[in-house]
């Protein structure tokens, strides 16, 4: 693979895109959003970015706005915008982000720049037919549904295309499973890494092997995590306390984009 072009300008247009994004109510951080605009500007493959779980779109926003300066083409953002974890069902059974989301991406000027699929990621998959640069899952939580949105898609994903997974850090048995079953332990994959909540990975089909030791090394304090959010229920006491030692031990800071680039270009180490 030849070397990363990161742009010139990458840090000012992630500089834009978050003070757009930033005013879009969701749950990621300016770390996380940095990086998701860094692997859209950079990742050396072609097709599509899809996202999979938009909620009010504030990850939408960041990527549309890195996108749109770069000529990526639009973002597919797929969700249902009817999360029973995210919207108060009991007070109204009707209760949808869709019209915040749509809202939030024409505040930001981006309206343009989004194709937006109110379904479920798996309904989307069945009729799915174009390569994929960037798969960015941060949809359902459960195992189950991590399971389903990155089975759903991974078939479509480019040789140097790059999957993340949101909330990975987190009390969700989905995110880190996948990552560590399906990712770190493939060889299909190289480089990966942490980065706050965010687990990424580069999809390397064919020669994912050169980076076993690098993916090894991350399994080995990413998986034992799993036990501890396998019910998918809030820790609490002795339990949480070990959750958080455990978590400690992961690398999970911010990564500037020329690191990610000299990353992905010299086997993870």
């Amino acid at each position: 693979m030849a070397g990363i072009e990161v742009p010139r300008d990458l840090d000012a247009v992630l500089d834009a895109a978050w003070a757009a994004a930033r005013k879009v109510p969701g749950y990621l951080v300016e770390d996380e959003a940095r990086l998701l605009g860094t692997i859209a500007a950079c990742v050396p493959a072609i097709g599509a970015i899809v996202e999979i779980g938009s909620f009010k779109g504030k990850s939408t926003v960041m990527l549309a706005k890195v996108a749109a300066h770069y000529g990526l083409g639009s973002i597919v953002a797929i969700d249902p915008h009817n999360s029973p974890e995210l919207l108060d069902h009991k007070a109204d059974p009707a209760a949808s982000s869709y019209k915040d989301f749509l809202r939030n991406i024409e505040t930001a000027g981006v309206t343009d720049q989004v194709e937006p699929h109110r379904a479920y990621s798996k309904d989307v998959a069945t009729v799915w037919n174009q390569p994929i640069r960037f798969l960015w899952i941060d949809g359902d939580h459960t195992y189950e549904g991590a399971k389903t949105d990155f089975d759903g898609f991974i078939s479509h994903v480019s040789p140097y295309g790059v999957v993340a997974l949101h909330d990975a850090l987190n009390v969700f048995s989905g995110p880190i499973r996948v990552f560590v079953e399906d990712m770190l332990r493939s060889s299909r994959f190289g480089a990966a890494g942490f980065c706050h909540s965010i687990a990424w990975s580069q999809f390397r089909p064919e020669d994912g092997e050169r980076f076993h030791a690098q993916r090894a090394a991350l399994e080995r304090v990413a998986a034992p995590l799993i036990p501890f959010v396998e019910d998918d229920e809030e820790l609490h006491g002795l339990t949480k306390i070990r959750f958080k030692l455990k978590r400690s031990r992961v690398p999970r800071k911010a990564i500037s984009p020329l690191k990610w680039a000299s990353f992905l270009d010299d086997n993870g180490s």
